[in-house]
């Protein structure tokens, strides 16, 4: 669906780069020449070309001529001045898709003098192809329009479309800090699995094949979590004995307050742009 489309890329950072990376990986656009990068940074703008045969330029306005898609993604503290450049430049049959987070569509709209906006919060898997990406359109959005958003957003994992912006605030926190909350769990049952005596090369790779399979089983049986984990416990076993001090130190209270946390500080970053 990408074929001969022209894509621009305002910002070529990281997250930008990943885009680019799976796009062509997966064959999405096979084209390197179809996707430009605006950069201001001259070093960084070789650097893409070397890697990935695509153009550059330091000029945001040349960067969005001709583009079909352009996708936003600065830094949110440069977000201002980026969309006071290129505010009626883009061509109104143009999708725009931002990952900038913190950025809301309907600031988007009226700092780029846009209609057709996609909202995208990718979490950090999307760098191996395996993320989750949530993701909210204007009204103005055609069919097609969102056709190509998941099309792209296929490329880095698992898309999901929200009909409200609200809950794409909610997914952020669940789904992108969400990450972090799992490494952090990640690293606790390996220091664990070291405090009571294997190495650590034996405790992490024990955890990481624990929670890989237990989500494998999770998502091929479709079970509630409840049930899966009663087919572990025993009454007065082992599993019995550790989830008794899971529960006592609150575990699922921490969990919820983290969520709820990162949710605040989602929608006060929203309302600040």
């Amino acid at each position: 669906m990408l074929t001969d489309l022209q894509i621009a890329f305002i910002g070529g950072g990281t997250m930008g780069e990943i885009i680019i990376s799976r796009l062509l990986a997966t064959k999405t656009v096979d084209k390197p020449e179809l996707i430009i990068v605006g950069e201001p940074v001259a070093a960084r703008c070789l650097d893409l070309e070397k890697k990935y045969g695509i153009r550059t330029t330091s000029s945001n306005l040349e960067a969005v001529q001709g583009a079909a898609i352009v996708i936003l993604a600065v830094k949110p503290q440069v977000l201002a001045s980026v969309m006071t450049t290129l505010k009626d430049k883009i061509a109104p049959e143009a999708l725009v898709i931002s990952i900038v987070a913190g950025a809301s569509i309907p600031s988007l709209c009226q700092g780029l003098n846009h209609a057709a906006i996609v909202r995208t919060m990718p979490n950090l898997p999307v760098e191996i192809g395996h993320g989750t990406t949530v993701w909210s359109a204007s009204e103005n959005v055609t069919e097609i329009q969102r056709s190509l958003t998941q099309v792209i957003l296929q490329a880095l994992g698992q898309e999901f479309a929200t009909q409200s912006e609200n809950y794409l605030d909610m997914a952020t926190a669940l789904s992108s800090a969400g990450t972090g909350f799992v490494f952090l769990y990640i690293e606790a049952m390996i220091d664990a699995g070291v405090q009571i005596g294997l190495t650590r090369t034996q405790a992490q790779e024990l955890v990481l094949y624990t929670i890989a399979g237990s989500v494998e089983m999770m998502l091929q049986t479709h079970e509630h979590p409840a049930v899966l984990r009663n087919k572990v416990t025993s009454p007065g076993g082992i599993t019995a004995a550790g989830l008794y001090e899971l529960e006592k130190g609150g575990l699922r209270t921490v969990v919820s307050n983290a969520v709820l946390t990162a949710l605040t500080r989602t929608q006060k970053l929203s309302n600040m742009s």
